[in-house]
């Protein structure tokens, strides 16, 4: 470990006693940690004493060589201050809270007949928002319980639009088709969407009081048929009541946070409660320094997500907690970023104990989980490091090709490190300029590509592994090594050749020097080689179905010189569609308003060359 050469004892001298936020930088001018104090000369101060029982904190002192000082007006100021450093530097010895996904929401439209929909992102659209969900997981399965208790459009304005008779939607009983003039009116569809807005701000024991007065009238007007459609209505909304676990009465907006952490892992569960119902749960494994306390993970946690507004999150009137010594701190910064009332609350009792109970639950089940998939991630490293006879594998790379008989070719490459598959650094490559169906010269254009430039040291593979048999490899290995030579160290390279049944299990792995070899069907070393082929096979095969797709639904008229989106728009509605315009003859194109007999023989010739 090295020895600090900062002078704290100078440094310390200047230091101001208000509070504010403190930067720690190496000497290579790289934050590494990130802080924030009430009083800063005092918090600073504690880095630099003779004993300091933290091994986490002796190894950060061991490496800095300067600190920035920024002072604020309060330590809400500093709270927050202190994020926003964290989010810009994400500093090596801080917990870092790795959530780029934004959260959902249930979207109502704003339209004649309004949609129902999931929504990601900024509220640009006019309609209302009903959410956060802490995933699309919940937000799909709240949508398919309101398919069934409400049956409002959840299709497409698109598919809306060009409608004349009822989907298959209709005829399940999914939807009112609204889309079909005659058989809803625009009155009850409006209803329908009521009872949604009135369900969803949770407002169960309303929506059934209302149903049962719409029963009421229709059964004195003898219109039995809908009587008895608002009766299923009320048992399904009962039978829903009594499936999910609210709150009783309350509509009050609450989070609750569970969390464990064990051998260097933490797992924060979040329990998402918005107007009386259980929304949902989520949990979160932040990347924490090796001998971080407890409260520093949790603080940070805190902290990072609830000061993120960038993800479209909300702040709930409620937070369930456990102790937490900044609990004043935290309030007043959340109740200022909310615009309302914020309470961090511990040691709940009666419901909202419970809701803590199970949280904490699910924290230590997950982070239990997460623990066995580590290592047996790790179990099967080492197996595959003595199968292939190497020291160590920290990374591996995989490639895969796919097309369909030459079209739009797309190349993907996977990456594995010691916790199982590293999807931030999953690539595709769009391969062109080659014969269609050539997959060697795809497989050499995606390394090209891949290792021509640059590499920074701990992105150099210890194994890479092509999805093919020996010619693929052999054209493998004429590109990368000759991209090798400054390498610290050369990668092994292995093909992957499926068996002639094409079984898993039976796959027969090929060296550069032409060795071949099997692996028994039950061993963990292959089942990891089988998984990171699984998933360079099924991230190349994603990208090219949507890269076929996208030409697909593009329109031949959309390549021909001359057609814009007015002249598209013509020849398709005098024709009638563009199965009428592909059977049609220059003489008729030439029909068509705005189309010359010169531009109608180029729009002939293209459609026949289609």
């Amino acid at each position: 470990m090295p020895v600090s050469t900062f002078d704290a004892k100078n440094f310390l001298s200047s230091v101001t006693q208000q509070p504010g936020v403190y930067r720690m930088y190496n000497a290579e001018s790289v934050v590494i940690y990130v802080g924030k104090a009430k009083n800063l000369r005092k918090r600073l101060g504690s880095y630099f004493r003779l004993n300091i029982p933290s091994e986490k904190t002796k190894a950060l002192v061991s490496h800095i060589v300067n600190i920035d000082v920024t002072v604020t007006h309060t330590e809400t100021e500093a709270l927050i201050l202190e994020h926003n450093y964290i989010k810009q530097y994400m500093p090596k010895y801080n917990v870092l809270l790795r959530d780029d996904k934004s959260y959902p929401y249930i979207f109502i439209s704003k339209h004649r007949h309004p949609r129902i929909s999931i929504h990601r992102g900024s509220k640009k659209r006019k309609g209302e928002y009903f959410g956060p969900y802490p995933d699309s997981g919940a937000v799909r399965e709240s949508l398919h319980l309101m398919q069934k208790l409400f049956p409002v459009r959840q299709c497409e304005d698109s598919v809306y639009a060009n409608r004349h008779r009822p989907c298959l939607m209709h005829q399940i009983g999914r939807c009112v088709a609204p889309c079909v003039e005659g058989i809803i009116s625009d009155e009850a569809y409006s209803e329908q969407v009521s009872y949604i807005r009135l369900f969803l701000q949770g407002k169960d024991q309303q929506v059934i009081t209302e149903l049962v007065e719409q029963m009421g009238q229709a059964s004195q007007t003898l219109n039995f048929e809908g009587a008895a459609k608002y009766r299923d209505q009320i048992q399904a909304m009962r039978r829903v009541q009594e499936q999910q676990f609210v709150t009783g009465d309350s509509t009050e907006d609450i989070d609750v946070l569970g969390f464990a952490i064990e051998k260097g892992m933490a797992c924060i569960h979040l329990l998402m409660i918005r107007q009386g119902k259980v929304l949902g749960s989520r949990s979160y494994f932040p990347k924490i320094p090796a001998n971080t306390e407890k409260e520093e993970v949790f603080s940070s946690f805190l902290s990072q997500y609830y000061l993120n507004y960038s993800e479209g999150r909300t702040i709930p009137s409620r937070v369930v907690i456990g102790e937490h010594p900044e609990r004043e701190v935290f309030e007043q910064a959340l109740t200022e970023l909310a615009g309302h009332k914020v309470t961090l609350q511990v040691n709940p009792k009666g419901l909202k104990a419970r809701y803590f109970k199970l949280a904490n639950t699910n924290a230590t089940t997950a982070l239990s989980s997460k623990l066995n998939h580590k290592m047996t991630v790790h179990q099967r490293f080492k197996k595959l490091e003595k199968a292939l006879q190497l020291d160590s594998i920290t990374r591996m790379e995989c490639f895969d090709i796919s097309h369909t008989m030459g079209e739009k070719t797309v190349a993907s490459c996977v990456v594995f490190n010691q916790e199982g598959p590293v999807k931030a650094e999953y690539r595709r490559y769009n391969i062109t300029g080659i014969t269609g169906g050539d997959d060697y010269a795809a497989m050499g254009q995606v390394l090209e590509r891949r290792y021509s430039k640059q590499l920074d040291v701990d992105k150099i593979p210890d194994v890479i592994f092509i999805d093919g048999g020996k010619g693929q490899l052999n054209r493998a290995n004429d590109i990368i090594s000759s991209h090798w030579d400054d390498w610290p160290k050369k990668p092994l390279l292995i093909g992957i050749a499926k068996g002639t049944t094409r079984k898993p299990g039976l796959e027969t792995l090929i060296k550069t020097s032409g060795v071949e070899f099997s692996l028994p069907s039950d061993s963990s070393a292959l089942h990891l080689i089988q998984h990171i082929r699984d998933e360079s096979h099924n991230h190349a095969i994603s990208g090219h179905r949507a890269q076929r797709a996208k030409v697909r639904k593009r329109s031949v008229l959309e390549d021909i010189e001359g057609i814009g989106a007015k002249r598209r728009q013509n020849l398709l509605k005098f024709m009638g569609g563009i199965q009428e315009l592909n059977r049609a003859t220059v003489e008729e194109i030439a029909k068509v308003p705005g189309i010359s007999s010169t531009l109608a023989e180029k729009i002939h010739d293209a459609l026949q060359q289609k």
